[in-house]
Formats: structure tokens, C-alpha cells, sequence
């Protein structure tokens, strides 16, 4: 039986021993040789703190508004004690390169509980959209600390829009936003100044 090559399969065999090639010539561990620098590791983490810095200072002052109880109180006083852990590791790993926390006017975001709840849950998707859009510019170790709290984040908001009464999980996966455009938003609202 004679086997019969398609133009198709041609061109497969082609790609499949191209990328065979690719990877001898790169001595073959299949590991990306383009992985990102250190420079870029720091500004992506700095990016990070700066998300974990405004989300501190949001739950503490929601905190100290004296305008939350019960449940959003207790997700307030969890959640910033979290923000500040993140905030923490973050800096810790950036060491003397650590940005100083921004100045923050969450304006009236603690006039009731419903709009605390409003801004909570929009706050927390912005930190996540910016999490899931920059975490791939981080080196394999950097990425590693990441991916601890990601999980977290995307916890702390499944668990405000819980609250709501709006679906905890209303997506197969998240979307991914620039670090620019998650900061120009943060200052628009005047969570950055």
C-alpha cells in the first residue's frame, strides 16, 4: 500500500520538522529565550503594588468611615488586612525600587454600603483585569509570587459580588487590560492622584 501525501500534509511535515530544528538549535530544552528582564519584572511588580497599595487604602478607609457592618464590615477589615499582606511581599521583593503609595480620594464611594459595594467590586475587577493582563510579562520565578495572589484577588471579588446579589463568576475567564489604561481609570476616578 502506497501512503498518499497531501499538500497539507506536506506542509505539516514541513512545520513539524522546522519547529524540530528550531528547538535543536536552541539546544532543545523547549524553555522561551526571550524571557522577560529583570527591568521588566520590577516594573510589572511595581504596577502590582501600586494596584495593592490603592486597594489598602480603600478598605481602610471604608474601615474607618464607621459606615459598613456585618458582612461588609467583616469583608472590609479581611480584605484590607489581605491588601496589606499583598502590599507587603510586593515591596519586600522590590525592595529599594518600591514606588511610595499613591495619594488616594475614593470621593464618595463611602456614603452608603451599597456604593461602597459598587466601587468595591468595580476596584476589584480593575486590580484583577490589570493582574491577568501583565502577569505574562513576568519571568517564570516573578510570576510564581504573582500567581498566589491572583487567586486571592479573584476570591475577594467573587466574594463582593456575592454580596451584590450578582454572579460570583459571571465569566469563563477574565479579561485582560493593559497597565495603562487599569492606571488612567484609577486616576479618572481619583483613586490615584
Amino acid at each position: 500500500m502506497t501512503a498518499r501525501i497531501t499538500r497539507a500534509g506536506f506542509l505539516w511535515a514541513g512545520a513539524a520538522a522546522a519547529g524540530g530544528a528550531t528547538v535543536a538549535l536552541r539546544g532543545g530544552d523547549g524553555a522561551s529565550h526571550a524571557a522577560p528582564a529583570k527591568s521588566a519584572d520590577r516594573e510589572v511588580l511595581a504596577f502590582f503594588l501600586t494596584l495593592e497599595q490603592v486597594q489598602e487604602a480603600f478598605y481602610r478607609q471604608a474601615v474607618e468611615s464607621g459606615g459598613l457592618d456585618g458582612e461588609l464590615l467583616e469583608l472590609a477589615s479581611r480584605v484590607g488586612a489581605q491588601e496589606r499582606e499583598h502590599a507587603a511581599l510586593l515591596a519586600q521583593r522590590l525592595g529599594g525600587t518600591a514606588p511610595p503609595p499613591p495619594a488616594s480620594d475614593f470621593g464618595d464611594a463611602f456614603d452608603s454600603p451599597v456604593r461602597f459595594r459598587e466601587a468595591a467590586v468595580e476596584l476589584e475587577e480593575t486590580a484583577l483585569a490589570g493582574y491577568v493582563g501583565q502577569a505574562g510579562n513576568l519571568s517564570r520565578k516573578a510570576i510564581a509570587v504573582v500567581a498566589t495572589l491572583v487567586s486571592v484577588e479573584a476570591r475577594q471579588v467573587a466574594w463582593l459580588r456575592d454580596l451584590a446579589g450578582i454572579s460570583p463568576a459571571p465569566r469563563a475567564a477574565d479579561p485582560a487590560r493593559k497597565a495603562d489604561a487599569v492606571l488612567r481609570e484609577l486616576r479618572d476616578k481619583g483613586y490615584i492622584a
